[in-house]
């Protein structure tokens, strides 16, 4: 086990970024077509064929998920994914045509400092250099959709987090950091996710002393919105998926402080690839929500910025 979403057999990832840019692609995808729900509760999203993922629609296996910065434009990103799969031969069959089918979303980080005037979308390169990168291994922090990743007081990040329960199912979290919330407490260097860390994952620290009674720490200008990605090897119906998806969003509530705000995207997907019979979804639920929690601080815990950049990384503000 790597505390990694990987740690689900069969799923891999794969990050790009491009330092100029001040942005990146996370994609996520599985050895064969996999089971997947949605669930978004934040106020400004951007999506594609999330629609897709209702229960009472046609196609019931998606290929890849991809997670993106960019705003609007980051949903180019899909488009290098689907057309990697094609050439690979994966997707959904119509006739003698194949079609990849690649959920995605996008968080808001033009206004980080990096190059966006570009010439020409990068975000398609981008995904398909993320998807040739996909792996059993891959860094946190820094990386892919949360390279330039921002929260109320310290630089987001790419965090994930996993854990086997003890009736075999594992549960794997990755998240894209970039909210509009804090994931720390006040001034201090406590999570709000100290109750639910495992081991030293984000310093070991425990759950703060004292909490902030008036206003929230926030962002001002609308650079926002957390994604997630929960994963697992239970074997669940597309319905159950997008019930473990929910269920998951109590971690964005547990180690983000203010989430699913009307200024947040916050979105988290659901995947299924496995035969392990779930007998409690509510647990599971659970579960996934813990996990997530988890990954997001590790994300923040995990992320590097250079002296100059604000915010400033955690190790930075508190070393």
């Amino acid at each position: 086990m790597q505390n990694l979403i990987t740690d689900v057999p069969h799923f891999q990832v794969g990050n790009a970024h491009d330092k100029n840019l001040k942005s990146g692609v996370t994609v996520l995808t599985c050895d064969t077509p996999f089971t997947c729900g949605v669930s978004v509760m934040g106020g400004a999203p951007g999506t594609r064929e999330t629609d897709l993922l209702a229960a009472d629609k046609t196609v019931q296996t998606i290929d890849a998920i991809v997670l993106s910065g960019g705003s609007a434009f980051g949903l180019d990103a899909a488009s290098g994914v689907t057309d990697a799969l094609r050439h690979a031969g994966r997707g959904f069959e119509v006739g003698d045509q194949t079609v990849p089918i690649v959920p995605a979303a996008i968080l808001f980080d033009l206004l980080n400092g990096g190059d966006k005037n570009w010439v020409q979308n990068p975000y398609n390169a981008l995904g398909a250099k993320a998807y040739s990168a996909r792996g059993l291994s891959f860094e946190i922090g820094t990386q892919g959709a949360g390279f330039g990743a921002t929260t109320a007081t310290l630089k987001g990040g790419l965090g994930s987090a996993s854990m086997t329960l003890p009736n075999g199912i594992i549960i794997g979290a990755l998240v894209a950091v970039n909210a509009l919330g804090s994931a720390t407490v006040g001034d201090g260097p406590h999570f709000w996710s100290a109750p639910f860390e495992n081991g030293n994952e984000f310093g070991n620290l425990g759950p703060s002393v004292t909490y902030p009674t008036g206003r929230l720490a926030t962002k001002g200008d609308g650079r926002n919105t957390t994604l997630g990605i929960i994963a697992t090897n239970a074997k669940l119906t597309q319905a159950q998926c997008t019930r473990l998806a929910t269920a998951a969003h109590d971690g964005f509530a547990r180690a983000l402080v203010p989430s699913h705000t009307d200024m947040d995207g916050d979105l988290i997907f659901a995947a299924s690839n496995g035969d392990k019979a779930c007998d409690d979804l509510i647990y599971l639920g659970h579960a996934a929500a813990t996990c997530m929690a988890r990954a997001i601080a590790r994300g923040v815990y995990a992320a590097r910025s250079d002296p100059f950049e604000s915010p400033p990384c955690y190790a930075r503000a508190f070393s």
